[in-house]
């Protein structure tokens, strides 16, 4: 069965951030935080943002005196990164990429993926994302990943949801597949005078799920909470999980 329509480009766009940058921007500072404390960094280690967007949480890291790099597929996202570092003083290591080939092997402290960027691709493929980040870690480094519960899903699924920017809406109409546990969104973007389709998914996993694929990706132990340093429980609408290799 061939895979269902994905516009990579359309989906992570200047649209995107049109509608996403205010809460975005809510979130930074306590994101930046949480991940500070979850991964236990320090300054100096050497740190891989993966799937690093427009650079938001990677530039303030480095403030912080992380060694950082940021891989992403989107050049568009990374040109205001670099934009972003170069305002903020901070030298980061951004590189134009596919997170199932990393060209790095042993070289990371910590690997950060963030804001529900994992879950894109295939079952196959998308276990190749977790063992080609245990392949860039160090031995007993961590990776992080973020991204929504499933099981908050399951329990608050809407069919349909609506963002609006002043006279600009973003609408989404959503599908739950439970044979694949993923959510099929139709985006409409009603921008400008112009409106535009953007089909794109996301494969969600339980906890207990993506702990097995991060156990057979070579990482030796995994965790689990909720937002904000929370216990995980099933009004955790989001779900962070760290592996250590």
């Amino acid at each position: 069965m061939p895979e269902p329509e994905f516009d990579y480009e359309g989906a992570f766009d200047e649209d995107y951030l049109h509608f996403y940058v205010e809460i975005l921007h809510r979130r930074t500072d306590s994101d930046i935080e949480l991940i500070w404390q979850r991964l236990g960094l320090e300054p100096g280690m050497e740190v891989l943002d993966l799937a690093c967007g427009h650079g938001r949480i990677t530039n303030r890291l480095a403030q912080r005196g992380c060694l950082m790099t940021g891989l992403d597929s989107s050049e568009f996202f990374l040109q205001l990164a670099r934009q972003d570092a170069q305002d903020r003083e901070v030298s980061v290591e951004y590189v134009h990429g596919d997170m199932r080939d990393l060209p790095w092997s042993g070289r990371f402290d910590r690997i950060i993926n963030w804001f529900s960027a994992f879950g894109y691709f295939d079952d196959e493929e998308n276990q190749r994302v977790l063992a080609q980040a245990a392949a860039a870690l160090k031995p007993g480094g961590r990776l992080a990943i973020e991204t929504l519960s499933f099981a908050y899903l399951l329990r608050h699924f809407s069919q349909s949801s609506v963002v609006q920017r002043g006279d600009d809406f973003m609408i989404d109409q959503h599908r739950l597949d439970l044979l694949t546990s993923r959510v099929f969104t139709e985006r409409t973007i009603v921008r400008d005078g112009r409106t535009r389709r953007v089909p794109f998914f996301v494969r969600l996993f339980t906890y207990t799920e993506l702990r097995e694929r991060l156990l057979a990706a070579g990482f030796t132990q995994v965790s689990g909470y909720g937002a904000d340093q929370a216990p995980l429980t099933l009004d955790s609408r989001r779900m962070i999980v760290i592996a250590q290799r």
